[in-house]
């Protein structure tokens, strides 16, 4: 996995565990602000053919 690849997977896991966050404490200004990082890195992903999806087992 490349330089690129780890760092977005890593920005990916804190901004969703953030959103997680944001949505268990009710602050819906800041769940607004998760929501769009991760639809932003998830597209810049995609861009770049990072596979994002959960992996099923």
């Amino acid at each position: 996995m490349d330089a690129f690849t780890t760092g977005i997977m890593q920005r990916i896991h804190s901004t969703e565990t953030d959103l997680r966050r944001a949505r268990e404490t009710g602050d819906d200004f800041l769940v607004e602000v998760e929501q769009g990082e991760l639809e932003d890195l998830q597209r810049l992903a995609a861009e770049h053919g990072v596979d994002v999806r959960p992996k099923v087992a």
